[in-house]
């Protein structure tokens, strides 16, 4: 399956502000990039690294004044949902990889040390590997009320926790934490999602956040805020939670005016891009720095 992935940003600066963005699909992710192109305007000078992650990043200087930077792209995935194995089973820790143990530590956005109580409280009776994971995700997926606009570049898991509500960003971190909390290896993980094969959402399309959870030996994707599998996703980025992985991170403060994302059945003739967010709401959705 071929899926058109990309997004716009427009930017007024007062300033030179040092930038990163992090946009395109992960070069170790389960796809393949067939085509891609950039557009900045006005046109800037940048250079791509990867990260301790090994997310792909571009680097530039915002010079003053106004921008707008285009990504697009068609990439190849997989046919079929996201995978699901029942008998996947949970590791003790003393037997986890090394390079794993990183995600069950708290982070500045996954406090697992702080709800471990409650964790072990509403799971602690579930069957540990698969099972207990989906339990994480159906109590979330049910008890946080999904409404933009309500999270803040602070806002953490237990934030969401007390408070009931939020955007995905918050059900993957609120996710995270609980798995971490029980003991399960999670990492934070966003990047596009098409409408395909669910009804299509009337708010515009945004960049998507979901998780990787350590069962058997490997990764496997969960999806707290939809908690459906679904077709066509395209990874990004990967981190301990969303500070790792902010799609612009500015060392300044110019104005985002305007953000579009899309991502579509790339044979659909007919795919535009959708409308605008505000520049509000993306700040509280993101919390780019």
């Amino acid at each position: 399956m071929q899926i058109r992935v990309g997004c716009e940003f427009r930017y007024e600066a007062t300033w030179p502000t040092p930038t990163i963005l992090q946009v395109q699909p992960h070069p170790d992710g389960p796809l393949q990039v067939l085509h891609e192109t950039w557009q900045l305007t006005p046109s800037v000078s940048m250079h791509g690294y990867r990260d301790m992650y090994a997310n792909q990043c571009q680097r530039l200087v915002m010079p003053v004044g106004e921008h707008v930077w285009s990504y697009d792209a068609v990439v190849e995935v997989a046919d079929g949902t996201d995978e699901y194995a029942p008998d996947a089973i949970q590791h003790p820790v003393e037997s986890l990889p090394d390079e794993v143990l990183v995600y069950l530590l708290p982070s500045r956005f996954c406090l697992s040390d702080v709800l471990s109580n409650r964790a072990w409280e509403l799971f602690g009776q579930t069957q540990p590997g698969w099972s207990r994971v989906q339990a994480i995700c159906d109590w979330v997926h049910t008890n946080i009320r999904f409404q933009y606009g309500t999270s803040r570049p602070t806002t953490t898991a237990v934030d969401v926790c007390e408070q009931g509500v939020g955007v995905c960003r918050d059900f993957t971190h609120l996710g995270v934490t609980f798995c971490r909390a029980m003991n399960i290896p999670a990492r934070y993980v966003f990047g596009y999602i098409p409408d395909i094969g669910v009804p299509i959402a009337d708010a515009p399309m945004d960049f998507c956040a979901w998780m990787e959870v350590y069962l058997s030996n490997r990764w496997w994707t969960f999806d707290p805020r939809n908690n459906i599998p679904r077709t066509g996703r395209v990874l990004v980025g990967r981190g301990r939670d969303a500070l790792d992985v902010a799609m612009v991170t500015t060392y300044g403060s110019p104005g985002l005016t305007q953000m579009t994302v899309w991502a579509d059945d790339a044979r659909n003739p007919d795919i535009l891009k959708v409308p605008m967010i505000s520049s509000d709401s993306v700040r509280e959705d993101k919390a780019n720095a």
